[in-house]
Order: structure tokens, then sequence, then C-alpha cells
């Protein structure tokens, strides 16, 4: 019975391997018919308009030649007009000079003598050219379609392009964007003006790449696994604005002609390590709301955070909001942050190597902190730059506008605002902690220690929000303050 079992098994799923087989092959015969109707389609177009350009430009030369020869069939007829018209003048008056000479009375022979000098210095005929002043020869209009014709004997269906090949040499990885440079492939590249061919075939190129784990070539991932760029006409693209969430990238190019797209070049891998991380749910006070990227401020149950009670305490109170130092304590429940810590940590430890990531305050918010922390040094109510194992940056528009560098229970006023983009580098290796004004490219602080326990990112927020962006690498603008910071370590020694 089992043997049986096995084999209706093994016959079912060779019935659907040969439907799927059928399936497949019923597909291929109707694109293959539909696209060989849609071929010859646009061969017969090609010819029409082959034949059309062949008639317009014999139009056009026929009508050189008209031209031509009506211009010249005038100018000697003009000729042949003026010149009847002077021989009969001059046949006139040969005949006078015979009469002439028969004049017998003087007085009479010399008036007619006198005539006759007077009307051959102004006759015609001495006043005409006797040459021709155009000719018959029409041989600048002989036209040799000796090559042309040789030309569409050689007609023959474009090739595919074949594979470029990427220069991974020439390739970059730098902030956050992957610059990729290709060789097209030897023959297309030569295929150009007195290369053999009638134009060169290649005329625009795609790119796809995905993010991957693994230091390895992906050869047999479905197209929907790829992202695409289109429409690329050099041999070179920059992919910019990418998230570095995974370790590499794979990336293939291939070139299309006017025909159809070429296959694809072999993958390339690049390695894109990033920091990235999130939000430790875990450890997010009761008073955070933690959504992907982002962390909001919402108390829960207290009197003063009720927009619709607000208005009642206006007259004892400066703010409807209530400042962080009396604000109540945690909703029960939670094991961790609590109190007026308002604290959350991120997911991911570093313990060596440079780290960079990103803080954006959102619309409306009043106080945060950015840093790093030692996990274990940090109780459910301390507050960020309040311990030894804490250092932070910290912003209020509470009151008054301040920005404040804190570590240790001390805080040293900076006098900078507060920045939209905060960039945070952490060097564990080299015990550097630096905070940057992104978009002024401006050092706000920079703590240099010793870092001795695995440190994580770590926020304050309360009121509004904060976003955050991960997966960046260490951007290369970094290198200016690096160096200026170094220089003035060396001063200072």
């Amino acid at each position: 019975m089992e043997a049986l079992r096995r084999i209706i098994s093994t016959l079912a799923s060779k019935n659907e391997e040969l439907q799927h087989f059928l399936g497949t092959v019923d597909s291929t015969l109707m694109g293959l018919q539909e696209e060989s109707c849609k071929v010859m389609s646009e061969l017969e177009t090609e010819l029409e308009l082959l034949s059309s350009t062949l008639e317009d430009r014999g139009r056009q030369l026929q009508e050189n030649i008209r031209e031509e020869k009506e211009r010249k069939e005038a100018e000697l007829q003009r000729q042949q007009s003026e010149g009847k018209l002077a021989l009969m003048s001059c046949e006139e008056l040969l005949n006078f000079a015979n009469h002439s000479l028969t004049i017998s009375n003087e007085e009479e022979f010399l008036t007619a003598a006198k005539q006759i000098k007077e009307r051959v210095t102004m006759a015609p005929a001495f006043r005409l050219t006797t040459r021709p002043t155009v000719s018959e020869n029409m041989s600048q209009f002989t036209v040799d379609f000796g090559g042309e014709r040789a030309g569409l004997q050689g007609l023959h269906f474009l090739p595919v392009p074949r594979a470029p090949e990427i220069d991974v040499s020439s390739c970059v990885v730098r902030d956050n964007a992957v610059s990729v440079v290709w060789q097209p492939h030897s023959e297309e590249e030569c295929n150009g003006d007195g290369g053999g061919g009638s134009s060169r075939p290649i005329e625009r190129y795609e790119v796809e790449y995905q993010k991957t784990n693994r230091n390895s070539v992906l050869r047999a991932t479905g197209d929907a696994c790829w992202e695409k760029i289109c429409d690329i006409t050099e041999p070179q693209v920059t992919i910019s604005g990418l998230k570095f969430d995974l370790p590499f990238i794979v990336i293939r190019v291939r070139a299309r002609n006017k025909a159809a797209a070429g296959e694809f070049s072999e993958p390339v891998t690049l390695e894109t390590r990033a920091f990235n991380f999130g939000f430790d749910t875990v450890t997010a006070h009761a008073d955070l709301k933690v959504q992907c990227d982002t962390v909001t401020w919402e108390p829960q149950g207290v009197k003063g955070h009720d927009a619709r009670l607000r208005g009642k305490d206006s007259k004892n109170s400066r703010s409807a909001t209530p400042s962080p130092n009396k604000t109540a304590g945690s909703r029960a429940g939670r094991d961790r942050f609590a109190g007026e810590s308002y604290t959350v940590l991120g997911d991911q430890e570093i313990s060596g190597g440079c780290h960079y990531w990103e803080l954006r305050p959102l619309a409306d918010w009043k106080s945060f902190s950015v840093g790093v922390a030692c996990r274990g040094s940090l109780g459910r109510f301390d507050q960020l730059g309040k311990s030894s194992g804490s250092w932070c940056l910290y912003a209020s528009q509470w009151l008054q506008s301040s920005l404040a560098a804190k570590h240790n229970n001390r805080a040293k006023a900076l006098d900078w605002a507060a920045p939209q983009r905060i960039g945070v580098y952490c060097h564990y290796d080299n015990g550097d902690l630096m905070f940057i004004d992104v978009d002024r490219l401006r050092l706000l602080h920079c703590f240099r220690t010793k870092f001795s326990q695995p440190l994580v990112p770590a926020f304050t927020v309360w009121c509004g929000g904060i976003a955050i962006a991960t997966g960046l690498q260490v951007p290369s603008f970094m290198g200016n303050f690096l160096s200026t910071n170094r220089s003035l370590s060396s001063l200072s020694q």
C-alpha cells in the first residue's frame, strides 16, 4: 500500500510537471507567433520608409537636373536670338557697302562711306561674343549608386547587444551611493562611424541591483527582487540615496538597442557595510510611542497633557505644556525607563569600529537628547548625560532655546542653534563621539574619552518627536572634522 502511494505521488508530481511544461511551451509558442508578427510589421514599415526616402531623393535629383537644363536652355536661346539679329544687321550693312562701291559721284560716295563707317562701329555683330555662355555638359549630375546598392544588398537584421562588463575597479561605494562603471562589448563599441556598421546599435542601458546578506553572486533570482534603473545613455550611473540595511549590494547591467535588450552582465557584489539599527521597544518609556524610525512623546493619563483641559490651568502656568521636571511617572508594567527619563535605546551594540547615524526633530518639539550609553550603566529613572556611562547632546525649545553637551551630570552650553539634522559619529576604538550640524557642516561638540563597555544609541524625547536615519556610512565630509580634531588634540598636548 505504501509503495503504491509513493508511485501515485510520483505520477501526480510528474503529471503536474508535464502540465507546467506544456503551459510553458504554449506560452512560448504564442509569444513566438506574436513576436514574429510584430517583427514582420516593423520590417515592412522600415522598407516603406526606405522606399519613400529613395523616391523623395530621386524626385529631388530630377528637379535639380530639370532646373539646370532650363537655365542653360534659356541662356543659349538668348544668345541665339541676339546672334540672329546681329547676323541680319551685318548682312544688311554688307549689301549697302557693296552697293556703295558702284556710286560714281564722289560726294555721294563719301557720304555713303561715312555712313558705312558709323554703322560698322555700332553694329551688334562687333559687340556680340561668339562663344556659348554655357556648355551642354551635364556630367556633374551623374549619380553613382554603387555604394548604396552594395549597402542595400548587405542589409542584415540588427543584432541583439552582447552583455557589457562591469569594471569593478572603477566602482565606488561612498556616502550611501554606488557609482557603477561598465564597458560595452568590443563589437558594439567599434560599431560606429567607419566601423563597418550603419550605426552604433546600443541606444541605452538598464541597471538592476538588490541588497543581500551574502557575499556571493546571485544568479537565479526572480525579476521582482531587483530594483531597476532604465534609460541610461552613458556606460556609467550613480545610484544615490540608498539605505545600506544589508552588508552587500549586487549589481548587473545590460544593453538595449532598437531591437531588444541583451543578456545581463555577470553580476558583481559590492560591500556596503553601514551602521543599521532600530529602537529597542522593550526599553522605551511608557510615554514614548515608537513607530519604525520615529519616536513621539504621548503621555498617558496626565491632566496637564490633555488638550481639552489645558486652558483651565493657563492662569497658573506660563504654558499649557508641563515641564519635564513636573510630569508624572510612567505607566506601571514597564521593565525599563520610567519616571522623568523619557528614554529609549537602540537595539544594536557598538563594540568597535566607526559608526554614523542622523537625527531630525519633528515639528512642535520641545526637548530631546541624542547620544550613546553603556546599557548597564543606566537605571530605570536615569536621564542621558547624568551618569558616567552616557554622553549626549541636549536640545531644548522649552521657554528658551538652548543646546548643551552632557556627560557625568555635567553640562557644557554650546553657542549654536539647534540644527534640523544632527549627525552622530562614534569611533569606539579611538574614543571619539562627535555631533555634527549636517546642513551647515559644522562641528557642534566632540567628546574624547575611552570606552570600556559596549555602547548603544540612546535618545530622550519630551514633547514632540524625533526621526532617525540609519543604515548610513560614515560620510566623506567627516574627514575634515577628524583631521581638524586631531590637529587640535596635537596642539593641546
